[in-house]
């Protein structure tokens, strides 16, 4: 019985035989009818070596150390314009942009009112009127309801400075952009 199905197994696949005549002709057709047009490879220009010169001078990721070299303010072409304090000695929320400090508190002591700043960097101050903060000569006027009131002094690129009322809130925080 094995023998017969053996049989009839390869009797049904031998006419399973594939006709690829008609392929094989098409195929030889398109090969002689065909031509192939490869481009060549273009012809680079060699430039010439770049000499990296400036190994010597300050990396561009690392920060300029302070060279002690003081840029001076330039003096008002224009008499009787208003001027900042350029002699007072800077205080530390003077190193902050506005955009980096917030207001985390605000307490009295002895009678004067004081708010407690804190920085983008986590640093704590305290201020109070008439202290310096930001970076354009902002001098505080009042401190009220959590609210800081300053005077800033902004230059108007002719030698004199504009005055600017700026507030800080305990509702801002430190590095928000509000745009």
């Amino acid at each position: 019985m094995n023998h017969i199905r053996i049989v009839l197994v390869a009797a049904l696949l031998s006419g399973c035989e594939a006709k690829v005549d008609d392929l094989q002709i098409f195929i030889a057709e398109v090969k002689q009818t065909t031509s192939v047009n490869i481009e060549l490879y273009p012809e680079f220009e060699s430039k010439p070596t770049f000499i990296y010169s400036a190994n010597t001078l300050r990396s561009p990721f690392r920060r300029p150390r302070n060279t002690g070299v003081r840029v001076k303010a330039k003096v008002a072409s224009q008499s009787n314009c208003a001027q900042p304090d350029f002699n007072h000695s800077k205080q530390p929320l003077e190193k902050f942009g506005i955009d980096a400090l917030s207001i985390t508190g605000v307490f009295q002591s002895n009678g004067k009112k004081w708010v407690l700043i804190k920085s983008n960097t986590g640093s704590l101050f305290k201020a109070t009127i008439g202290d310096y903060l930001g970076l354009f000569f902002g001098k505080i006027d009042s401190i009220q309801n959590g609210t800081v009131s300053f005077t800033e002094m902004l230059p108007d690129g002719a030698g004199c400075w504009q005055k600017k009322q700026a507030t800080l809130t305990m509702l801002s925080k430190a590095g928000e952009d509000d745009v």
